[in-house]
């Protein structure tokens, strides 16, 4: 038996696009979370992290690969059996604007988990359920009787990490779920969330592209482009010691609070654009923009290894 609660082999999830074209959104990605821990998924915008999110999740159906969630191989659950399990697995999406429907209430929002599950014997404990969850959260138990239009955007997300909630799942992917909120707010949903993982032992999936968020928040990150894991190491680790050199210039770009460390800071300009999905480079996925590529990095893709104890590079010379 492993050790890991979050198992993730091989994923690839590919969609097509017409004229014979596939876009590679997510090209054959590996890596394990423990149970209570948070693993940050960084990478520019594009690079397939949001993608590789729902499909671990299968909102959108895995093109190969398999993930298995405490000790499940999901991938292989049919939908009546992957129903259940989906109590195990929940979301917490990006835009709480978005995900959340203007029609219902807060009540029907959060307790349509419940009825879907079967988890509140009458509208009475329903209710009542639904009320302690939001107080959970640091929201009123009148706020239930609500509309989502008459909140702020950090009140709806807790909402929306209320509903995740609701059907008290072991594992949560949060789909970059500060994004869309003022930077104010920011670092309240942070703190509730690692509130909620402490008292509740939950296993976070934590996709960002604030690279500053996720050192605060994950014990392990793993770093992406252009649909490959290129990076996994401890935080402390990764962000002391990158041995990628799209890592080193995506850390090169997080701003120094003192202005006298900012000016001495060497920043790292990538040349060129983000090759496309449709059509990626051969060899090593970075060789385009990087300026240590060689003969070699056009014609041997890297692989994934470890270069330091539990850090690994996907690079020829890390």
């Amino acid at each position: 038996m492993s050790d890991n609660f979050v198992e993730v082999q091989g994923l690839r999830k590919f969609f097509n696009v017409g004229n014979n074209r596939i876009l590679k959104a997510v090209n054959d990605i590996s890596f394990s979370i423990k149970q209570g821990e948070t693993l940050g998924l960084v990478g520019e915008s594009g690079c397939g992290k949001s993608t590789a999110g729902r499909t671990i999740i299968r909102l959108y159906e895995p093109t190969a690969g398999s993930v298995t969630v405490d000790g499940v191989e999901v991938t292989k659950l049919s939908k009546s059996k992957m129903k259940a399990q989906r109590r195990n697995m929940q979301m917490i999406f990006q835009d709480p604007f978005a995900s959340l429907n203007p029609r219902m209430t807060i009540l029907d929002i959060i307790g349509e988990a419940l009825d879907i599950h079967g988890l509140a014997g009458s509208r009475a404990e329903r209710k009542r359920r639904v009320e302690e969850l939001l107080e959970l959260v640091g929201l009123n138990a009148e706020h239930a009787s609500r509309f989502p239009h008459e909140f702020s955007g950090g009140q709806r997300q807790r909402i929306g990490i209320t509903r995740a909630l609701a059907v008290e799942p072991k594992f949560i992917i949060c789909d970059e779920p500060i994004s869309a909120l003022d930077v104010s707010i920011q670092a309240q949903v942070i703190n509730l969330l690692m509130d909620l993982q402490k008292k509740m032992d939950l296993t976070y999936l934590f996709v960002a592209h604030d690279l500053s968020m996720v050192k605060y928040m994950s014990d392990r990150v793993a770093v992406m482009y252009l649909g490959k894991i290129v990076e996994i190491a401890k935080s402390e680790d990764l962000y002391a010691n990158p041995q990628h050199p799209y890592t080193t210039a995506l850390l090169s770009a997080i701003p120094v609070p003192d202005i006298e460390d900012e000016g001495r800071k060497e920043r790292i300009v990538l040349q060129g654009d983000l090759p496309s999905p449709i059509n990626p480079p051969s060899g090593c996925p970075f060789r385009t923009r990087c300026p240590a590529a060689t003969e070699r990095c056009a014609q041997e893709a890297p692989e994934l290894r470890e270069t330091r104890p539990g850090h690994l590079a996907a690079c020829h010379y890390a």
